[in-house]
């Protein structure tokens, strides 16, 4: 049996469109966002206290990079990975990794906007420097599925794969910072994937407590 877990709104939702995508059995175990994740009986599955965490063959992972690498080397016949040889590995592995550069900024932008209460603990300069560089992985994103090649309507020429759920994952985050106005490739690009069942069982429930409470977060001018 396979265990996810899960914080509504994270790093693990991409894990869990994973596996919705590759229809394996799992069991899903949703958390808090909060001290809970600093538990002992968590910190034995996740040290740092991050999701997400995996349970799989007896062992534990985390890490949601690696995390993903391996469930698409187990089951490669699912077509979401990309093993040596194949003419897209390159590729495969530079954007799959590229997913925690946007999330990177998204964690910065998350902690400057919502886990620091006090205004004075907040920086415009950081807020606005930091949404600049999410517009700054767009650019990235848009000029990859601007490339005038054959099915270009995924980030790899073969077709959808882990990568437009690592990367789309991290975007559906970076959206409460960045708007992907004018962004037209990237925006179809983002509306195709999203409309993926494997994508909509991933967003949180109805009653599931989120760490976004707003669309969009506006940076303060400077």
């Amino acid at each position: 049996m396979i265990t996810l877990y899960h914080v509504p709104q994270s790093r693990s939702m991409r894990v869990l469109w994973l596996l919705n995508e590759l229809g394996v059995e799992f069991q899903l175990v949703s958390l808090p966002f909060d001290k809970s994740l600093r538990r002992p009986e968590f910190l034995s599955l996740s040290p740092a206290g991050r999701v997400p965490a995996l349970e799989i063959e007896g062992e534990r992972m985390f890490e949601s990079g690696a995390i993903m690498e391996y469930l698409c080397e187990k089951f490669p016949e699912r077509g979401l990975g990309r093993m040596p040889g194949d003419m897209d590995r390159m590729a495969w592995l530079v954007w799959l990794h590229f997913a925690e550069t946007i999330s990177q900024h998204v964690a910065i932008l998350t902690q400057q906007h919502i886990m620091l209460y006090e205004d004075h603990m907040r920086s415009p300069t950081v807020m606005q420097l930091e949404a600049r560089r999410l517009a700054k992985c767009y650019d990235a994103i848009e000029a990859r599925l601007s490339t005038p090649v054959e099915n270009r309507d995924y980030l790899l020429t073969g077709g959808f794969s882990a990568c437009d759920i690592a990367v789309g994952q991290a975007v559906y985050m970076a959206r409460h910072f960045a708007s992907l106005d004018g962004f037209v490739e990237t925006s179809k690009w983002y509306d195709r994937i999203t409309d993926r069942e494997g994508f909509r069982a991933a967003l949180p429930g109805p009653d599931s407590a989120l760490i976004y409470d707003r669309p969009f977060y506006e940076a303060p001018d400077v």
